[in-house]
């Protein structure tokens, strides 16, 4: 039975895929075609962060994390996030898994919400990309506006976040680990 709960998502999503096939078979089939190219680009990039996740775990101790980005670290942790953040590559659901490996290193709340908040607003191919798309002066002000942005929300969160409920996504962060 707690096998079923936990695939309870994907058991309604095969279930629906299925009824639409029954009741419109094109639209069904659009829908299958849609949710596979999701499953493959998943599959595309889950693993290469999970390598890279270990690696990070196995090769940079505690001690290191915390020195640079942990409770201490003030505005290098915070520079420091900004940098991965935007240096990484892929959607934004890998963030999310290296947010943890940082939850068990030690890393401050407030620097793990920025480093999310940079791998979604700040990434350097999107920037480029914007540059060539939408000129400079858009990209650079954009830029510009999301940098404070990202740490004034990362703020307010940790600010609102109580240190109870921090504690506990830390917690669960460490058994998932």
């Amino acid at each position: 039975m707690k096998q079923i709960k936990r695939y309870s998502f994907s058991l309604i999503i095969i279930t629906v895929i299925a009824i639409m096939i029954l009741i419109n078979k094109e639209t069904g089939i659009k829908a299958l075609k849609i949710t596979g190219n999701s499953f493959k680009e998943m599959l595309s990039v889950i693993p290469p962060v999970f390598v890279l996740l270990g690696l990070l775990d196995v090769w940079v101790p505690k001690e290191t994390m915390m020195k640079y980005m942990g409770e201490q670290s003030g505005l290098k942790g915070i520079i420091l996030a900004f940098i991965l953040g935007s240096a990484a590559a892929g959607p934004l659901y890998g963030a999310f898994p290296v947010a943890a490996v940082f939850m068990k290193k030690g890393v401050k709340f407030s620097n793990i919400l920025i480093f999310i908040g940079a791998w979604s607003t700040t990434k350097i191919p999107m920037f480029v990309f914007e540059i060539t798309s939408l000129g400079t002066k858009f990209a650079v002000t954009r830029l510009l506006i999301d940098i404070p942005g990202i740490i004034i929300i990362a703020n307010i969160l940790s600010y609102l976040t109580s240190k109870a409920q921090v504690k506990t996504i830390y917690q669960n962060a460490q058994s998932m680990t």
